[in-house]
C-alpha cells in the first residue's frame, strides 16, 4: 500500500513542475493533507478481519430423516463361555508344576497345577503319629477301667479309684478322636496341594507361573466348564430388552452372516458399567456350530426404542454441557446452531435420535470436533 503512495506522489510532483509556478499552491495544499489521507488508508487496511476475509468452511452434511419406527436394529457382540470358573489353591505355596496353558482342554478330576508339599506331607505324618499315639493311651486306659470293674465288687478298689479310671478312658478316647481330625485335616491340606479340574472344558486365562508363592484362593487359571456358550451385547437401556426376553433371538456370525444359531435370553446385568454406561445383556445360544467359538464376533437385532426415532451417522454426535447434541445447519444465516439430542439407541455406525431435531433439519456429519457454535460456513458435500 505504502508503495503505490509513494508513486502516486511522485507523479503528481512532476505535473506540477510542468504546469508552472501557479500550481506549486495546489501542490502545497494537497502535500500538508497527505499524512492525514495516507492515515485513514492505512488504519482502514489494518482494521479489516483476515477471517472476514477469508471464505466460509465447507461442512459435510446430511437432511435428517422422517421418524421410523423400524422394529429392530443390530448389535455387535462377542461369544463368552457360559460358565467361567476361577480355580485357585486352597491352601497357600509355591507351584512347582503346571500341566495347562490356555486353549488346553482339560477333563474332571485331571491334575491342573501343583504345590510344593513337603510341608504338608510332614504335618499329615505328625498328624498319623499322633493318632497312633492316641489310640495306643485310649487303648490302656480301657483295659484299666475293666480291671477296676472287675475288682469292685470285692471290694478291693474304691469307688473313687474306679471313677478316675472312668475318667481317664474317656479322656483318652476324646483325644483319639481330637487326633482322627487332625489328621483328616493334614490329609485334605495334601490334596489341596493340587489343583483338579471340577469339570470339562478349555483353560481361557492362566495367572500364576511355576515358581510362584500363591496365597490360598489366588486365581490360577480361568476355566469355560461345558461346551455351553453364551452372545453377549452392551445396550444403551434395560428397556430396550422389555419385549425381547420371551422371544427367541438370532444369532450370526459377523464375518459370516449365513453362520448362525437360536439364542434365548439370560440375563442383563442390573447396573450399567461404570465407564461406558451400558447394560450388559447374556443370551444362551441353542446347539452353536464350531465356527461360533469363544471370543467370535457376532451380530444380533434387538427390539429398538417404542418410540419412532431419526437415524443418523454415529460421527454427527458432539457433547453440549456433557449431554449429546449435533449441529444443525442454518441454510439462511448459513451459521452453525450446536442442539441437544435424546438418543433411543446406537449402533456401531449409527445414533438413533428421538428429540432434538426435525425431520428435514441439516446435520453436519464430519469433523465435528472441530466446530463451534455460531460459526460461519458453507455447505458442502451432502451425505447419501
Amino acid at each position: 500500500m505504502t508503495d503505490y503512495l509513494t508513486s502516486g506522489l511522485r507523479h503528481l510532483l512532476h505535473y506540477f513542475m510542468q504546469k508552472g509556478h501557479k500550481s506549486w499552491l495546489l501542490f502545497a495544499l494537497i502535500l500538508a493533507f497527505s499524512p492525514l489521507f495516507i492515515a485513514v488508508i492505512l488504519h482502514s487496511c489494518r482494521g479489516q478481519d483476515p477471517e472476514e476475509t477469508s471464505s466460509p468452511r465447507p461442512v459435510k452434511y446430511m437432511v435428517v430423516p422422517p421418524l421410523s419406527s423400524q422394529d429392530a436394529q443390530l448389535r455387535v457382540g462377542e461369544i463368552h463361555a457360559h460358565d467361567d470358573v476361577t480355580l485357585g489353591f486352597r491352601t497357600s505355596g509355591r507351584i512347582i508344576s503346571r500341566t495347562v496353558d490356555v486353549g488346553s482342554q482339560v477333563q474332571p478330576g485331571q491334575v491342573i497345577a501343583t504345590l510344593e508339599s513337603e510341608t504338608t506331607q510332614n504335618q499329615f505324618l505328625s498328624a498319623r503319629a499322633d493318632l497312633d499315639s492316641a489310640k495306643a493311651a485310649e487303648q490302656v486306659a480301657a483295659l484299666n477301667l475293666r480291671r477296676m470293674k472287675q475288682l469292685m465288687p470285692s471290694g478291693a478298689i474304691s469307688l473313687s479309684a474306679l471313677d478316675s479310671a472312668q475318667a481317664e478312658w474317656q479322656s483318652a478316647a476324646a483325644k483319639r478322636k481330637s487326633a482322627e481330625a487332625s489328621l483328616k485335616i493334614a490329609n485334605e491340606n495334601v490334596s489341596w496341594s493340587r489343583l483338579i479340574a471340577p469339570a470339562a472344558g478349555v483353560i481361557t486365562a492362566v495367572n500364576a507361573s511355576v515358581g510362584q508363592v500363591v496365597s490360598a484362593g489366588e486365581s490360577v487359571v480361568t476355566l469355560a466348564a461345558g461346551d455351553s456358550r453364551d452372545a453377549v451385547f452392551d445396550v444403551a437401556s434395560p428397556d430396550e430388552m422389555a419385549r425381547d426376553r420371551e422371544k427367541p433371538f438370532t444369532v450370526s456370525l459377523l464375518s459370516t452372516t449365513s453362520v448362525k444359531a437360536q439364542a434365548i435370553f439370560r440375563d442383563i446385568s442390573p447396573q450399567a458399567d461404570a465407564k461406558t454406561r451400558t447394560w450388559r445383556v447374556r443370551l444362551t445360544l441353542v446347539s452353536p456350530p464350531p465356527a461360533l467359538a469363544l471370543g467370535a464376533s457376532v451380530q444380533a437385532a434387538f427390539s429398538r426404542h417404542e418410540r419412532p426415532t431419526m437415524s443418523l451417522p454415529a460421527s454427527a454426535l458432539t457433547r453440549k454441557a456433557g449431554q449429546p447434541a449435533v449441529f444443525i445447519l442454518d441454510s439462511n444465516r448459513m451459521q452453525l446452531a450446536l442442539q441437544p439430542v435424546t438418543l433411543a439407541g446406537f449402533s456401531p455406525s449409527h445414533i438413533f435420535v428421538s428429540e432434538g431435531v426435525q425431520p428435514g433439519n441439516k446435520v453436519v456429519v464430519a469433523g465435528v470436533s472441530k466446530l463451534r457454535a455460531g460459526e460461519k460456513v458453507a455447505p458442502g458435500d451432502e451425505f447419501e
